[in-house]
């Protein structure tokens, strides 16, 4: 990704492939532990990147936010003029849409949260880092980037949570446990900063073995449930020194959220 020009789109247009509630996971996280950062800030503003062809997810992020904070105001930013064409019509208070691409036209406000989900799965990996200091420049101090991606319905998502000051955070794992083989099976669905570190001697790589072993520990618990299991799955972790973040109240959702130095890309690697 080249240095911005004075007025320039910065991206590409991705697929565009949404569906509703695809998204359901990440917001549910948005409006739970990072809703701090949208109740504190100055600006109640928060930005859907890459929306696609569809506007749906800009629409139920807004109404899930507005849940958090009555005056919380939604900008869905498309690269792709002709999709905001279709999404203008959709437009009320607290809502609106406009062309743009990492650069975040918003006639010099800042976001307190960027949400850029299935948008840099479809970027190369070393267009990661420059794209999200990009956006970090544009956040409001305690801003946040949430840099996503997830399956076509939602039921399996992953996102890193990068912090305007702090850099990336954490990474959140999100899964439907019923019916799911083992953990590691959201292997393909990481954010592009880690789906290539998968393999041996990664950070990542071992998180996600160690993931996959502890489900296997708890098999018999299977009986009463794959969410009794996911519980003492991420207990496991948490007991083995693993730096979980969040609480059980986050786990029985199927979520496990672990700080980024424990699965950061390796130098040189």
């Amino acid at each position: 990704m080249t240095p911005p020009r004075r007025g320039a789109v910065q991206g590409t247009i991705t697929r565009g492939t949404t569906n509703p509630n695809r998204l359901r996971r990440v917001d549910r996280w948005l409006a739970g532990p990072a809703a701090a950062r949208l109740r504190q800030a100055a600006d109640p503003l928060v930005v859907d990147l890459g929306y696609g062809a569809s506007p749906i997810t800009a629409v139920e992020l807004h109404h899930r936010l507005s849940v958090v904070r009555a005056d919380v105001e939604v900008v869905g930013i498309e690269i792709d003029p002709a999709r905001v064409a279709v999404a203008k019509p959709l437009e009320k208070p607290g809502l609106s849409f406009r062309v743009g691409g990492f650069e975040l036209p918003l006639d010099g406000r800042r976001p307190v949260i960027v949400r850029a989900f299935n948008v840099l799965r479809q970027y190369a990996e070393d267009e990661v880092p420059p794209a999200w200091q990009l956006v970090q420049q544009r956040l409001a101090p305690q801003g946040l980037l949430v840099d996503g991606t997830c399956d076509e319905i939602g039921r399996r998502s992953t996102w890193v949570a990068v912090g305007a000051q702090e850099g990336p955070v954490s990474l959140s794992i999100s899964l439907r446990l019923g019916g799911m083989d083992k953990p590691s099976d959201v292997a393909e669905r990481l954010p592009k900063a880690l789906i290539h570190r998968n393999v041996p001697g990664e950070r990542v790589h071992d998180y996600l073995n160690a993931l996959d072993a502890a489900w296997a520990r708890n098999s018999p618990l299977s009986s009463f449930g794959a969410r009794q299991r996911w519980l003492a799955t991420v207990a496991a972790l948490k007991q083995e020194g693993w730096p979980v973040l969040d609480t059980s109240a986050r786990w029985r959702l199927g979520e496990i959220t672990v700080a980024w130095e424990s699965v950061r890309p390796r130098a040189g690697s």
